[in-house]
């Protein structure tokens, strides 16, 4: 395990590995997984793309009040209004935060039902009945609203540890120097980028363990941290091209529908068939998504739920279900 976190080929390699194994089981049962797609997670696909298409340009006063909250906020930790990472990171937030809040409904609905179909048919190896998967959609609802906490806390993290370092500089007397600002804020990218991915991947993982193991909240992080630990590397690997695929057809969204809208001023009969094809593909990523979230965490599961983790002083081994159970 340890060796797989230093080394990058062997993370590479085993990331590779799963996917191939995701893309395998998604082609295996295509039918079930489309079907699942077009009946349950499309609406969520059509909610997210169409709120990051209205949500910049509405005029209702949501956006503008939380940019505004947000940049009164970080002016009053004592950010320094100047720097372009503020400026962006505030924009960005802001358009995050509407968009969840419009998707919300949809979210709590669709996707976590989308996601305890997915895992109760790999779990069970058939294709499981509608009351089956609503048996998962309690403990992954739970877990749901235990992630968005950890995801707040994790932002608060990362923006009190700026805070400090921000106002350490400002007393004694670099806070003035352009390099320096440019250095912090910097070096703030980086840290967020890697706290806030590393946060994403334990949510996911925590939904995955839920569904698997019937039972949610704190617990299902708290056993995801734990499983994770080693594999990180892999773990980043295996989220990177989701994401990207994701981002791509967000992008596409608003290339050929958003953008066509507004340069034609209306909305064609073309243009929604483009737009609901490409919500399609954007659900067909969030089923892979899932699969491959489920498939590491089988990856995982063999060797740290029975095998151990080492204590190299003492040269002893601990099973890591009695270090959960001890936990909780």
């Amino acid at each position: 395990m340890q060796e797989e976190q230093h080394n990058p080929r062997i993370a590479m390699g085993k990331a590779t590995k799963i996917l191939r194994k995701s893309i395998h089981t998604f082609l295996q049962d295509y039918q079930h997984f489309t079907s699942v797609v077009a009946l349950i997670a499309f609406p969520f696909s059509v909610s997210l793309l169409i709120s990051q298409a209205i949500v910049p340009s509405s005029t209702s006063s949501l956006l503008p009040t939380i940019h505004n909250r947000l940049q009164s906020l970080f002016d009053a930790a004592g950010f320094p209004p100047s720097s372009q990472f503020f400026n962006i990171l505030t924009h960005k937030l802001s358009q995050t935060i509407s968009s969840s809040i419009f998707t919300l409904p949809f979210t709590l609905t669709f996707l976590l039902i989308t996601k305890a179909s997915i895992i109760q048919s790999l779990n069970s190896r058939k294709n499981p009945s509608f009351s089956s998967s609503l048996s998962l959609y309690t403990p992954i609802l739970i877990t749901h609203l235990c992630n968005s906490l950890l995801i707040l806390s994790a932002n608060a993290t990362v923006f009190s540890l700026l805070f400090i370092a921000f106002n350490f500089l400002e007393g004694v007397g670099f806070s003035d120097s352009p390099n320096t600002l440019l250095f912090l804020s910097a070096s703030g990218a980086v840290l967020y980028s890697i706290v806030l991915a590393n946060a994403l991947i334990i949510c996911n993982l925590a939904l995955v363990l839920s569904g698997t193991e019937e039972s949610g909240g704190y617990l299902a992080i708290l056993k995801a941290c734990l499983v994770i630990r080693g594999r990180t590397s892999t773990a980043l690997l295996l989220a990177l091209p989701v994401s990207l695929g994701l981002a791509a057809i967000e992008a596409l969204f608003q290339y050929r529908v958003v953008r066509a809208f507004h340069v034609e001023g209306k909305l064609g009969s073309s243009m929604v068939l483009e737009g609901v094809f490409i919500a399609y593909l954007y659900s067909i990523l969030v089923v892979l998504d899932t699969i491959v979230s489920f498939m590491f965490f089988k990856s995982c599961k063999p060797s740290s739920w029975e095998i151990e983790c080492t204590d190299e002083e003492s040269g002893g081994y601990r099973n890591l279900k009695t270090a959960l159970k001890e936990v909780s």
